[in-house]
């Protein structure tokens, strides 16, 4: 029964790559409604992380911003269709990137990514765009799916246009190796990914736990520090992926404060697109030593 149901899914992702882009988004936008009706849990987690993050809206205004925030997953999750599935002309149809940087300089580089709506489209493009420009393949991380279908599917089809999938658990060597080569590699540390080399600084007011990998590396690497965010387009048309400049004095010799600086950059991104963030993720799961869970 699950290889059945697998099976079907893959067959939809297949349908979405043929159906207009329009109707694409329809779907997810009613995916996204209907979704809160059958994940009772991770409804609990995205109004605990707005509740969290800001305490000054009212319930009803949070309320409307999650709502917002299910369509736009729904939406995400039906674009994967395109970007796994389809041609590279599809996915040009919908994502634009707009790098700041030369990247294919050779400089030593790291590029900080975040979990908005539009990550895999962003991710994707880039990974267009290097082989357009003909730089070297780029390095992104990956979690591993317990689904014994999809696990190898998918990382085949996000390497389809050259990029590298490598485990978020290991690898870390070699990223620093390959980043003082002027490869693309690409971290998105926004995620509580544990107490390992982490510390609790602020993120939206809150005392969160944040790994201080990308302080370290860049030290490391010698490499400078660029964001990297993919935001919905104002006519909601698709996503423009943006690589900006390298962070100024990024890393320091204090990763903790190089730290709160990069979560102080993800908040002024987030603010004017607050619906775009992942919120569906336990951002919160560790807490400072005598504080009770917000989830």
């Amino acid at each position: 029964m699950k290889t059945f149901f697998n099976i079907l899914a893959h067959g939809f992702l297949w349908i979405l790559t043929i159906v207009p882009y329009r109707w694409t988004v329809a779907i997810g936008h009613a995916l996204g409604s209907i979704a809160p009706l059958f994940s009772k849990s991770r409804v609990k987690i995205v109004n605990a992380n707005l509740k969290a993050c800001f305490p000054n809206l009212t319930q009803e205004e949070r309320d409307v911003l999650a709502k917002k925030h299910w369509r736009l997953l729904g939406r995400s999750f039906a674009e994967r269709g395109r970007l796994w599935l389809g041609s590279a002309e599809s996915i040009n149809q919908f994502v634009t990137v707009y790098p700041e940087v030369d990247m294919n300089d050779g400089k030593p580089r790291l590029y900080v990514s975040m979990h908005m709506a539009g990550i895999e489209a962003g991710l994707i493009a880039i990974t267009m765009h290097l082989k357009k420009i003909k730089a070297a393949p780029g390095i992104t991380l990956y979690v591993f799916m317990k689904n014994d279908y999809f696990e190898p599917r998918i990382k085949k089809w996000r390497e389809r246009f050259g990029a590298k999938m490598l485990l978020r658990e290991s690898h870390g060597r070699e990223l620093i190796r390959e980043a003082r080569k002027g490869t693309f590699v690409c971290l998105s540390p926004d995620m509580d990914l544990g107490r390992r080399d982490s510390e609790f600084v602020p993120f939206f007011g809150v005392s969160t736990n944040t790994v201080l990998s990308v302080s370290k590396m860049a030290k490391l690497a010698g490499a400078e520090v660029c964001p990297i965010f993919t935001t919905l387009r104002a006519d909601q048309s698709g996503y423009d992926c943006h690589v900006g400049k390298p962070w100024p004095n990024f890393p320091s010799d204090d990763p903790v404060a190089d730290t709160v600086r990069m979560n102080q950059y993800f908040e002024e991104v987030i603010k004017p697109r607050i619906p775009e963030y992942y919120w569906i993720h336990k951002r919160f799961k560790n807490r400072p030593e005598g504080e009770p869970s917000i989830y």
